[in-house]
């Protein structure tokens, strides 16, 4: 066991603790429940394994030992097959049988989500926010939740006098996933109180070891400098228990990370789905068998004084125990299907437009200083929210200077740099969320999204619908976006639609400063995630036809509520009388195209901004269509099975009656990147002498 640099006042000249009977029967009657469990679920397939499932078979010793040492002011991460860790805590077997069967009353989803996949927020228990099934992918909330007591530590804003701590537990295998090394690299850098509780079965599904890794988890730890490292045979609850027992006492003392590597035996099935006999040989199994952790523990009782018939009793009894469980799991109730639609969203405070949108005395602004107000006004008045990414802190203060001076005015604390790493960007403001930090992140251009995506869609989007509204993520992610002078095809993507299919997050793309810093401080009140699309030919309006992009600037107190479109500019009202008149829906930089095209169409074409992408703002978009009974719809992007291409279809659908012409749509060519050459890349978008042109096929219908 390497612990040589672990300190701790309370450790005997053993070097070891001394662990009381209590804790050893409490212990083994776990141990004979968690079981129990097993044997019932598989004596019972036919009903038990209508869902897949995984069980701690083989692992009850570290888990439970992990389970008994947290506290109810601590966060935890468990992973799929942590169902000891919950019985440890004090679940009872019942709460997580009707998870597995997917009943109403399951605790963490209502019937929603896996076994063995909680997401608890009780009074007495520790906090366990949600997280997907994704390998590995907790790693960066539960570091991202570490970040947050880090931070709130310091700036004295954490509630009470304990020293809370997280832990994120993983199965060796997932520490190969280059996720689970951003988590690392962050908690050695900020010095964060975390433990990674790495269970090493030797397995994957089906693949060992030997074939997945050239090393273990603690010796691929060492890479990461500031990482205290641990081993302990997680087959003995005895050493599981003294070893975390050191790693927690390290933790809430030195604030710092660990990472405890636990040998464990598998002795169930990977999940109920892939069975331990299809992949498995005969002496693996046996090999395995040989490390149950039950009769080691039932050794070390006798050891200590206990008789046969006081183990057997406990035995006995928690068999006894999980059949009424089960039985009492079975029978209660199915979820109602009406409710299938609760939870997608956490209600905003944020339903009217309030402040002042043209204050006495105010002088315009470009777009990209209106955001950096805003941000300023948030962080002014809300001392738990921070601003990190990459370039944003330090003297720089972003490469569009959107942070400027923030750093010097709030400290390296609340707005700071973070290493390349659009993951642990984007996933660990899950983690914050939970605890209470508020994030505000930054990816540098939308085209490095993509590694940040995995977060997104599976941990910040589900957390709400999947935690039953529990768990809402409250995430402000900025992202510049958009194509202008030469910017080539790794900084001038439009990503918007593939945003747009990952439900429960929310899309905002403001037009101009006015809407910009309304709609930025709602998205950081929203207490959902929401992806601000910020046009960066539209920062500074250099971009020729963009300076209506320049606004007289709101007063501190102005705020739009999201999903409110903005007709900013009206056809007149005799065009519309006569059916000479068109409207075209559009957003971000296609406002400005569609406002140049008009000057050819006197008083002829209204132009809805929308805004918010995701909600959408339909009855306005319904609205104006039979107003004018004829449509374009204008995107930057790649038009082909875009946003826009699924706006027509829909208005076509639901609009039909009323619409004179067919929906128009018009985007960016139908190619894989935005080309370098300048040339190129108007050729490829769309512009005013474009649109110009649609509009006049539209309006000769």
């Amino acid at each position: 066991m390497a612990t040589a640099t672990l300190k701790s006042s309370k450790i005997t000249k053993n070097g070891t603790k001394s662990i009381s009977i209590q804790t050893l029967k409490k212990a083994y009657k776990l141990m004979h429940t968690a079981m129990n469990m097993a044997i019932t679920y598989d004596e019972n397939r036919a009903i038990c394994s209508k869902y897949v499932h995984s069980t701690s078979r083989g692992h009850e010793a570290i888990q439970l030992a992990a389970g008994l040492l947290l506290e109810s002011h601590d966060y935890a991460a468990p992973y799929y097959r942590d169902e000891s860790i919950l019985l440890g805590i004090g679940m009872e077997p019942h709460e997580l049988m009707m998870q597995l069967m997917g009943k109403k009353n399951d605790p963490f989803s209502g019937g929603r989500t896996y076994y063995g996949h909680p997401s608890l927020k009780r009074d007495g228990f520790p906090t366990i926010p949600h997280q997907s099934s994704a390998t590995g992918m907790q790693a960066i909330p539960a570091t991202g939740m570490a970040h947050a007591i880090h931070y709130l530590e310091n700036q004295e804003l954490l509630k009470g006098d304990e020293d809370p701590l997280v832990l994120c537990s993983l199965g060796d295998g997932s520490v190969t996933e280059g996720e689970v090394s951003e988590a690392f690299q962050m908690a050695v850098l900020h010095k964060l109180p975390i433990i990674y509780l790495i269970q090493d079965n030797d397995w994957g599904i089906s693949a060992t070891g030997k074939e997945m890794r050239a090393m273990d988890a603690y010796e691929f730890a060492a890479g990461f400098k500031g990482l205290e490292r641990m081993r302990v045979d997680g087959s003995d609850f005895v050493s599981s228990f003294e070893g975390l027992e050191k790693a927690f006492d390290y933790v809430r003392k030195e604030r710092a990370p660990i990472l405890v590597h636990a040998s464990c035996p598998l002795l169930g099935h990977h999940t109920s789905g892939v069975r331990k006999e299809w992949y498995r040989s005969d002496f693996d199994l046996d090999e395995h068998q040989k490390s149950d952790p039950i009769p080691k523990l039932r050794k070390e009782l006798k050891r200590r004084g206990q008789k046969e018939a006081q183990l057997v009793a406990i035995e006995d009894e928690a068999r006894a125990y999980v059949q009424a469980e089960y039985e009492r799991a079975l029978n209660s109730e199915d979820p109602d299907p009406s409710t299938v639609m609760d939870h997608e969203f956490a209600p905003t405070p944020i339903t009217e437009e309030k402040g002042i949108r043209k204050p006495r005395g105010a002088e315009k602004v470009v777009m990209v200083d209106a955001a950096l107000h805003a941000v300023d006004d948030i962080l002014r008045k809300n001392p738990e929210a921070l601003f990190y990414g990459q370039d944003v802190g330090g003297t720089l203060g972003g490469v569009f200077r959107e942070a400027a001076t923030l750093a010097q005015k709030y400290g390296d604390e609340r707005i700071f740099n973070t290493p390349i790493q659009e993951a642990y960007i984007v996933g660990s403001t899950a983690g914050m969320s939970a605890v209470g930090g508020k994030a505000i992140v930054e990816i540098q251009f939308a085209d490095y999204i993509w590694p940040g995506m995995n977060q997104l869609v599976e941990e910040l989007s589900k957390s709400c619908y999947l935690s039953m509204g529990k768990f809402p993520v409250q995430s402000l992610i900025r992202v510049p976006i958009g194509a202008y002078g030469g910017g080539g095809p790794y900084h001038s993507g439009s990503v918007e639609s593939t945003l747009l299919t990952i439900r429960g997050i929310k899309v905002v793309y403001p037009s101009n400063a006015a809407d910009m810093k309304g709609l930025m401080k709602a998205a950081f009140y929203d207490p959902n995630p929401v992806v601000m699309l910020e046009h960066k030919g539209l920062y500074w309006s250099k971009v020729p036809g963009t300076d209506d992009a320049k606004t007289f600037e709101p007063d501190s107190e102005y705020i739009i509520p999201l999903g409110k479109a903005n007709v900013v500019q009206y056809a007149s009202e005799e065009s519309i009388e006569n059916g000479e008149s068109c409207v075209v829906i559009t957003y971000g930089m296609g406002v400005y195209w569609a406002k140049g095209a008009s000057k050819k169409f006197n008083g002829q074409v209204e132009i809805l901004d929308l805004r918010t992408l995701n909600p959408l703002d339909w009855d306005t978009v319904v609205e104006c269509v039979k107003r004018h009974n004829k449509a374009l719809v204008l995107t930057e992007e790649p038009l082909m099975n875009s946003f826009a291409e699924s706006l027509a279809g829909r208005i076509s659908k639901e609009c039909f009656e009323v619409l004179d012409a067919p929906v128009e749509t018009l985007g960016a060519a139908n190619l894989p990147a935005i080309a370098l050459n300048v040339d190129l890349e108007k050729e490829m978008l769309p512009n005013a002498e474009k649109v110009a042109e649609v509009l006049t096929n539209l309006l000769d219908y």
